[in-house]
């Protein structure tokens, strides 16, 4: 296995890190281990906007809109 060391860490990062391996009931270093496998794991952020609202709501299904009756369109107004 590989070893890290990383200087320079924000105090207030390193508290919040503390608390939340306690929450967690392990130690920080357990902790960091499964935050950097898990961000490394996770799956490629979608490419667009549109991608990443469908990613998003996927799993809740999809609704099936009627579309709106279209008129025609109203007469452009006169200024002259």
């Amino acid at each position: 296995m590989a070893s890290i060391t990383i200087r320079n860490l924000d105090d207030d990062v390193k508290r919040r890190l503390r608390v939340r391996a306690a929450e967690h009931g392990r130690s920080m270093e357990e902790e960091v281990r499964d935050i950097l496998r898990l961000s490394v794991s996770a799956p490629e952020a979608p490419r667009n906007l549109g991608q990443a609202i469908h990613a998003r709501f996927a799993a809740l299904g999809g609704v099936d809109l009627e579309p709106p009756s279209r008129g025609s369109m109203r007469d452009l107004p006169d200024f002259g």
